[in-house]
């Protein structure tokens, strides 16, 4: 790997702890309280569109997705909906974000390998009020140099973070579970990107086609990061 990394970064969400399992969850839940309207699938996929119709309005997080799924039900229902389901739908929401943040294996093992030896720093997006409270919760704050919480990860988002942590493309390396947000960005303005995929990832975030780049390093788990870094 390349030796000229000085900041290493982290996706949150399912690189550090669970978090994409809570959703397809609430979606199953939520598609059950609507199932005499639409079979579930069918609710399944028109919840879907209205969140991907809504980011450029909510973002990402759990807010967000409460939101979509109270419009879903209003339009599925035509508006005829019982106000004890759109309770539920709330209850739902609320539900996730309260949550226990549940640590991937390994996670603190390698940020106390890393510590001390680069500049950690996370690198997530979300909803800032949610992202800052599963981080306090999760303990690991006091490992991390500095907190991005990104509206979203493009170039120009991964841009803005290098200028603000004054170091080169070359140095930063980003680890994450989604090649659409955590790698591609990265690669594209020259920094090194590690992909970790988690066993549930939310459909938005799959690409159709293979990376190649010598920038491009591939994981089954987070720890292998300090052999590839000789830690």
């Amino acid at each position: 790997m390349n030796n000229q990394i000085t900041v290493i970064a982290f996706d949150a969400d399912d690189t550090l702890w669970v978090n994409e399992p809570y959703f397809r969850e609430a979606e199953e839940h939520f598609a059950a309280l609507l199932e005499n309207f639409l079979p579930r699938h069918s609710t399944v996929v028109e919840l879907y569109k209205t969140e991907i119709a809504n980011l450029p309005l909510y973002g990402y997080g759990i807010k967000g997705f409460m939101l979509s799924m109270i419009e879903a039900v209003l339009r599925i229902t035509e508006g005829k909906v019982d106000p004890a389901i759109i309770q539920k739908v709330i209850d739902l929401g609320q539900e996730m974000l309260d949550k226990p943040v549940e640590l991937l294996d390994g996670v603190e093992d390698v940020l106390k390998a890393l510590h001390g030896k680069f500049r950690l720093v996370v690198a997530t997006k979300g909803d800032l009020l949610d992202q800052q409270r599963k981080l306090t919760k999760s303990g690991l704050d006091h490992y991390f140099h500095h907190i991005e919480i990104m509206s979203d990860k493009q170039e120009k988002d991964y841009q803005k973070l290098i200028k603000h942590l004054d170091c080169k493309p070359e140095e930063f390396l980003m680890l994450g579970n989604s090649l659409k947000s955590d790698v591609l960005p990265v690669l594209a303005i020259g920094g090194n990107a590690v992909h970790i995929p988690f066993h549930t990832t939310w459909v938005h975030e799959h690409i159709d086609h293979t990376i190649e780049h010598p920038n491009f390093y591939q994981m089954e788990n987070l720890s292998e990061v300090l052999l590839k870094l000789m830690i």
